[in-house]
């Protein structure tokens, strides 16, 4: 019988994420992703063969800015779980500092990183930021319900501006999953919530340490 507290391998497990916070995140991932394609088949005829994903061109326009608050909501609740583990500190400057040994995989020759180091915090606020720019503007644009509360040019302002967030956005997630594919261990953390210690030493210690700390007092 296998034990839950360690990988086929016997290497002894650490919880990096909590079901809930996994279930959070995925919910998150899977409104993006049709975000993502209805918001593009809206944006461009080349594209409109997206519209299939939600069930069509009507569909697509009524279903889009709902799944848009879902996300929203859902992202909102990971910054209130994650928000504290994301504040820039000395060692995130210097891990900047020294984007060379990162590129390079020096690991060894970087301070020691919490939970998140700094390209990871940055993410986190870049889409922060993108999110409210894509929630404010989609207000805005969104004929059923607010947009005849606002004069021509502000609704082609905000169009504008819902587009440049949405771009800066898949941006954002697309260095996101190569981030996660580069380091090992990453996305599986994500799947099944645990890493082995030897992969939260490495990529995290300071993080590492205080959950050892915490699991012996």
């Amino acid at each position: 019988m296998s034990n839950p507290n360690r990988d086929k391998d016997g290497n002894p497990l650490i919880q990096r994420y909590t079901p809930n916070e996994r279930s959070n995140h995925w919910v998150t991932a899977i409104c993006f992703i049709l975000l993502a394609v209805s918001g593009l088949a809206m944006f461009h005829p080349a594209m409109s063969w997206m519209y299939m994903f939600l069930g069509g061109g009507q569909w697509t326009r009524i279903l889009h800015p709902f799944i848009g608050l879902t996300m929203f909501v859902s992202f909102f609740v990971l910054v209130l779980r994650f928000w504290h583990h994301n504040h820039i500190d000395k060692a995130d400057i210097q891990w900047m500092k020294q984007i060379g040994d990162v590129l390079n995989n020096r690991e060894d020759k970087l301070p020691k990183i919490g939970m998140y180091n700094a390209g990871q915090k940055m993410l986190f606020f870049a889409l922060i930021a993108f999110m409210c720019g894509l929630l404010l503007s989609g207000i805005v644009i969104w004929r059923a319900y607010f947009a005849f509360y606002f004069p021509i040019p502000v609704i082609r302002a905000a169009a504008l501006l819902h587009a440049v967030c949405a771009f800066g956005i898949i941006c954002a997630i697309v260095v996101h999953i190569y981030a996660a594919l580069w380091v090992k261990g990453s996305i599986g953390a994500m799947v099944r919530g645990t890493v082995t210690f030897g992969w939260a030493r490495k990529h995290h210690p300071r993080w590492f340490e205080e959950v050892v700390r915490k699991t012996r007092d």
